[in-house]
């Protein structure tokens, strides 16, 4: 027996859904007893970009199953309202994040390494892997593949909508709200280890002779042993920091 319930997605689910279903109520049909969590996949949206469901106005669990004629309200990740009385649908958020990000996202993982986010890349990690590491170590997965986040395990996620790696960053420093915590040029931008002073005579051996020359101040990865010192590499880094913090305080005025 087809059976049926009005949905209405807030904010950025609304990314997820068809334009003749964005921003207003919709009728969507359904079969047997599904959890709302299911229903909200078929339609389109990840779980875990919801952080709360309303059904008739009562706050449910992923697991609570729909019923005909229900009216489910679906409201994705609460930055700055207090809704602590209600039933959030992830864990408490990490206020340090770490992240992992799928094969497409290889310029984006540079960049947050960059801010010093420890953030963890390969481009040959499927996405069984990512999940696995992801739940082990507390990481949030960064992904342009919807699949991906829908996938049962996940527990922490985001979808990034822009395809631009300079608009990626920014979507991602703003979603979760990233600007206070950023620790520039302290992370390998290769490998993600930890960068560290080190003296020049103990890497002078592996330096070019121009670079001997000019530039006295030296990092060294802890994983990977780079080295990295701060020429035009740094200053191309430091611009795009410079732009980051420029548009941050425009956005605040």
């Amino acid at each position: 027996m087809i059976k049926q319930a009005v949905f209405r997605f807030y904010e950025e689910l609304n990314d997820f859904l068809p334009s003749n279903k964005k921003k207003l109520a919709f009728r969507h049909s359904f079969f047997g007893n599904p959890s709302v969590k299911d229903v909200i996949e078929a339609i389109g949206v990840p779980h875990v970009e919801v952080d709360l469901i309303l059904i008739n106005g009562i706050s449910v669990d992923f697991g609570h199953t729909l019923k005909e004629n229900d009216y489910v309200s679906v409201y994705p990740v609460f930055e700055t309202l207090d809704i602590s009385g209600v039933q959030h649908l992830r864990p408490i958020p990490l206020r340090l994040p770490r992240f992992i990000l799928d094969e497409h996202l290889g310029k984006l993982a540079r960049q947050l390494r960059m801010l010093g986010f420890d953030t963890i890349y390969h481009k040959d990690f499927d996405d069984k892997k990512i999940v696995r590491i992801a739940n082990e170590e507390h990481r949030i997965i960064l992904t342009r593949d919807v699949g991906l986040l829908k996938i049962k395990a996940v527990t922490r996620g985001y979808f990034i909508r822009s395809q631009q790696p300079a608009a990626q960053l920014r979507e991602t420093l703003n979603h979760f709200d990233l600007y206070g915590n950023a620790a520039p040029f302290t992370r390998c931008i290769k490998c993600n280890g930890i960068l560290k002073e080190v003296d020049k005579e103990k890497i002078i051996h592996r330096l070019e002779p121009l670079t001997k020359t000019h530039f006295h101040k030296f990092f060294q990865c802890n994983g990977c042993q780079g080295i990295f010192w701060e020429g035009s590499h740094f200053e191309r880094m430091k611009s795009v920091l410079d732009t980051i913090n420029k548009n941050q305080e425009k956005n605040q005025q």
